[in-house]
């Protein structure tokens, strides 16, 4: 299980390194789009590269932001209903829906996107508007995100066991991160090495 927590801190930092790439991919796509806003009104100039640029790293930060969002517990959770749930049952959940669900679905649509992208870089297509960008740096995205997504998902089961084989705090209830998951470490280990009266008094 060391191992694999291991490569969890791997996968997280890449992970990390990504959704940090996503933050300033949407500082420049606001740059752009306010840039081709003025030079829109203040000189009657406009051009479709720019506006597809915006779409790619629209795209961009939407594709390849999944995986980030699962490291950081991001994603959408029915909280309500999860909430009732004990720790070891919430990490069950997980467990299942990653093996039944996002490991699929990141197959399918690995296997489904791969083609496009080869047909478009292949033909070299262009976009259909006058003075538009090439198709395959968009096409890639779709691959390319749904594997960061399987492979973040690996690293989250690996928690999710290590944490229901009690090697791990539980890191759904923190962000799941690997810097989440060493402070959790550090204060379960200062809680265990508390005195029984100190904890109970804290308590």
């Amino acid at each position: 299980m060391k191992v694999l927590l291991s490569l969890c801190r791997w996968i997280d930092a890449l992970g990390a390194a990504i959704g940090k790439l996503g933050m300033w991919m949407i500082l420049a796509a606001t740059l752009i789009s306010a840039g081709n806003a003025i030079v829109r009104k203040a000189f009657s100039i406009s051009s479709n590269a720019f506006l597809e640029v915006q779409w790619y790293l629209f795209a961009a930060v939407f594709m390849l932001g999944g995986g980030y969002a699962f490291l950081r517990n991001a994603h959408v959770r029915i909280d309500f209903v999860a909430g009732k749930f004990s720790a070891r049952t919430r990490n069950w959940i997980d467990i299942v829906g990653i093996v039944v669900f996002v490991w699929p679905l990141c197959y399918l649509m690995v296997a489904l996107g791969w083609p496009v992208f080869e047909r478009a870089w292949a033909s070299g297509e262009m976009s259909s508007n006058a003075g538009g960008l090439i198709r395959w740096p968009v096409y890639l995205l779709i691959p390319m995100g749904f594997g960061l997504l399987a492979l973040q998902s690996v690293s989250e089961l690996i928690k999710r066991m290590a944490f229901l084989l009690g090697q791990s705090p539980d890191t759904l209830a923190h962000s799941g991160s690997s810097e989440a998951l060493e402070k959790a470490r550090e204060i379960t280990a200062a809680e265990r090495a508390r005195p029984r009266g100190d904890a109970e008094r804290a308590s």
